[in-house]
């Protein structure tokens, strides 16, 4: 059986310290392709199911970093991510959102600087604290690429 570079590298141990400079050194960005000479910052492997800017088209996660398909953004249906790429995060502010207050920043593509979501900073409530460090993206600003026949 075949794998992409980036599929061995991430079967690897996340601790690796021998990580080439082109990749991440933390373990799911160990799947994304850095690079200055492309229209995006970077690129995430044609062998995996992806999702991308509508807009623009440009690399936004893997769909193995789906958290939850439950979400609600301001401009209807929204995914949970672990990780995403291609994405400028804006200051953080106190929003009071359907599950209590949270302290976001909202998230814009790289590229064509379109708002996305936003990105969990803080959660008030403890039953929330899962969601710190994650990511909100709407379904009406992304699509699904590579793989999803």
């Amino acid at each position: 059986m075949f794998q992409c570079f980036f599929c061995q590298r991430a079967q690897q141990s996340c601790s690796s310290s021998r990580a080439s400079p082109e990749l991440s050194q933390e373990c799911p960005a160990e799947m994304v392709k850095m690079t200055r000479s492309k229209t995006f910052q970077a690129y995430l492997p044609n062998c995996h199911r992806t999702y991308s800017c509508v807009h623009c088209r440009a690399h936004l996660a893997n769909h193995d970093e789906l958290i939850s398909k439950s979400f609600q953004g301001s401009q209807g249906r929204a995914y949970l991510f672990n990780s995403v790429v291609n994405v400028g995060c804006g200051p953080a502010e106190e929003r009071v959102l359907l599950t209590g207050l949270h302290a976001v920043a909202d998230i814009y593509c790289e590229n064509c600087k379109t708002t996305l979501g936003w990105k969990y900073e803080h959660a008030f409530e403890s039953s929330q604290k899962y969601k710190e460090g994650k990511f909100i993206i709407e379904l009406a600003h992304m699509i699904k690429d590579n793989g999803w026949e």
